[in-house]
């Protein structure tokens, strides 16, 4: 049984069927959910940790406006997540389409929380909630990082956009053109999501500008859960 990624360059087909669709739609709640971490819980990233731990720097050197509990909740939620995507990988280890649903219904859980937790607060939440806010939702993306690094589906991680911004350049001449849009459209999630979060942050409050992330969780879920119910090449390892 191979447990190596699959090197299918097509865009919405084929090995990974509807798989980079969804993934993109994950990346958008990724930069949303950073959007309303970084500009709402105190400048701490709850997705991307390279930035995560760069603030955390700026935290403990004193830097005003950083908060070092939120990002120390964060770091430890996502490391927290990332073990329990490990232990839900082991469990779908072939089952690719599974893998992802299960991962989503959690982060859904956790997301909803994270939304219920900001609802009864007005302006800004305190230390206290930020950290938690944020502990959740770094637990959420922690996960999510694990099961998507399985799917093995390229330049498609949902999280982080270095070495899909490097590939663009690096492999301009040699990429091929869907393996080009996949990574343009990697990043323009990711930026869309960035944007919407935002704007909601500085029009609605914290918890109204968080609600899209579950949402968008919800209509994966059930997009995932239709998709099961016809058995296809692409739900399980090894097989496309």
């Amino acid at each position: 049984m191979s447990l190596t990624p699959h090197r299918d360059r097509s865009l919405f087909r084929g090995a990974h069927g509807p798989l980079p669709a969804l993934l993109l739609l994950l990346t958008i709640t990724t930069g949303l959910v950073d959007a309303v971490s970084v500009l709402g819980l105190g400048r701490v990233f709850v997705a991307n940790m390279t930035g995560n731990v760069v603030f955390l720097g700026f935290a403990v050197a004193g830097a005003p406006g950083f908060a070092l509990a939120a990002s120390l909740a964060a770091l430890g939620g996502f490391l927290l997540g990332a073990l329990g995507g490990g232990a839900l990988v082991a469990a779908r280890a072939t089952r690719r389409g599974q893998l992802l649903r299960d991962a989503v219904l959690i982060e859904l859980v956790l997301a909803v929380a994270a939304v219920a937790l900001l609802m009864p607060v007005e302006g800004l939440p305190g230390a206290g909630v930020a950290s938690l806010v944020a502990g959740l939702l770094a637990v959420a993306l922690g996960l999510q990082n694990a099961a998507v690094r399985r799917l093995g589906v390229p330049d498609l991680t949902t999280t982080v956009l270095t070495m899909t911004l490097t590939g663009i350049a690096a492999d301009a001449r040699t990429g091929g053109r869907p393996v080009l849009t996949r990574r343009v459209l990697a990043v323009v999630a990711m930026f869309v999501g960035g944007v919407a979060g935002a704007v909601l942050v500085g029009h609605v409050r914290l918890a109204w500008a968080l609600v899209p992330t579950p949402v968008v969780l919800a209509v994966v879920a059930a997009l995932l859960t239709v998709a099961l119910r016809r058995p296809a090449a692409w739900q399980e390892s090894g097989r496309a």
